[in-house]
């Protein structure tokens, strides 16, 4: 083994992420926020930097402009350099094999559509994540322990409940940390034990794989592959044929990849159970907004609450996280809500279990959403209204609404 292995991280930034609704109609998955000054892209390039992995090529299928200014070229995790760094993989059109162009068909196949690249860098082993994910770990240990095993791949497992285990790659682990069966979003799991998207690959195996897989399932002359996602077939076939080992990760670990989910990880993050802020040896590292302080005004109640830079509050806010710039005015109330970035809440409005995106504004006397006894968040409890969007004057949006980016209700 090298004492100073070559790594190469690829953080896949996904495609349209229909599941979070009107969030993602017009930015990419990545780029909405987290905890309030941060975005998602940031814990994935965080753990790339503390890691000590200079090489991080980004593969955007899906508004990658949303992204730009808050990557700044790779300069908050020390990406922006001369050789290596951050590297954008955009999808192509025209002048290559049709498998390799447009979009790509899972993230199975946004890996064989950038083989030759990867393969022309030449890494010891290659990182691979995704984004929706919220969780801080350091990878040296991991692709140390991969390269000393021999695996063929290893994958980071988490534990959660069994409903959510149905939607995720079910993990069975045997003697040694040898994965020995992957079931993909089964009806009815057999265990709790999940991929956390995040695996370590040979890339000699893992090239070798995927092209052997497109040969096997592609069958049409759209580009589309056939290889689809890592638990359909890629990696079935390395478990089946290789060698396959676990590395469980004991922290926090949130899919974000729905509202409920995104909600319930910010009552995580109240509730004081979110460990990737709170670590002065693994800061969060991003591009943070340029405003000043915030203020709390006389009269304000706030209780469990979040204040991002440059929030005014004169109302009350209770057990929810504010973006930059949100102002709440006097008899405003706010309760078990994600506010982002630039949201205004107007004298006598109310809003409850609900996201507001960048930009909303909410008029005076106006309710959005509404209390509920569930204990877990369920989609359909949750108003959700799309950025720059305006409720009027006295105007009631009903739980698990969804207001399209825009509009003027």
């Amino acid at each position: 083994m090298r004492t100073n292995p070559r790594v190469l991280a690829v953080v896949q930034a996904g495609g349209q992420g229909s599941r979070l609704d009107v969030l993602t109609r017009e930015r990419a998955k990545p780029a909405l926020s987290f905890a309030g000054s941060f975005q998602l892209i940031d814990v994935a390039l965080t753990n790339c930097a503390h890691s000590g992995i200079s090489d991080v090529w980004l593969s955007v299928q899906y508004q990658a402009g949303s992204l730009h200014h808050h990557l700044a070229s790779g300069r908050p995790w020390d990406l922006d350099r001369t050789r290596g760094g951050l590297r954008w993989l955009m999808p192509q059109e025209g002048g290559g094999s049709a498998a390799q162009d447009g979009f790509s068909n899972g993230n199975g196949d946004d890996l064989h559509r950038f083989s030759d690249a990867i393969s022309e860098f030449a890494p010891d082993a290659v990182v691979v994540m995704s984004t929706d994910q919220v969780l801080a770990l350091d990878l040296r240990p991991v692709v140390a322990a991969h390269l000393e095993r021999g695996s063929h791949c290893t994958v980071v497992t988490t534990e959660v409940s069994r409903t959510q285990a149905a939607d995720k790659a079910v993990i069975t682990v045997g003697r040694g940390s040898h994965v020995t069966r992957l079931d993909y979003k089964p009806e009815r799991p057999s265990g709790t034990t999940i991929s956390a998207e995040v695996f370590v690959y040979d890339p000699t195996v893992l090239l070798a794989t995927l092209e052997d897989l497109r040969r096997e399932l592609s069958h049409t002359d759209d580009g589309n592959t056939g290889i689809g996602d890592f638990g359909e077939h890629l990696l079935p076939r390395l478990i089946r044929d290789g060698v396959v080992h676990a590395w469980p990760h004991e922290g926090y670990w949130a899919d974000l990849g729905t509202p409920a989910a995104y909600l319930s990880a910010h009552r995580d993050l109240l509730a004081g159970r979110v460990d990737v802020l709170d670590r002065p040896d693994w800061p969060l590292l991003t591009r943070w907004p340029e405003l000043p302080a915030s203020r709390v005004d006389t009269g304000a109640v706030l209780e469990d609450v979040v204040l991002s830079a440059g929030c005014h509050v004169k109302g009350t806010v209770r057990r929810s996280v504010l973006g930059p710039g949100v102002v709440v005015e006097p008899g405003a109330v706010i309760e078990d809500a994600v506010l982002l970035a630039g949201v205004r809440v107007a004298r006598d409005a109310r809003v409850v279990t609900a996201i507001l995106d960048e930009g909303v504004r909410v008029e005076v006397g106006a309710r959005v959403g509404q209390a509920t006894r569930a204990t877990r968040a369920h989609d359909d409890h949750i108003a959700v209204v799309g950025r720059d969007s305006v409720i009027g004057r006295g105007v009631t949006v009903p739980a698990g609404a969804r207001l399209e980016p825009g509009t003027t209700a």
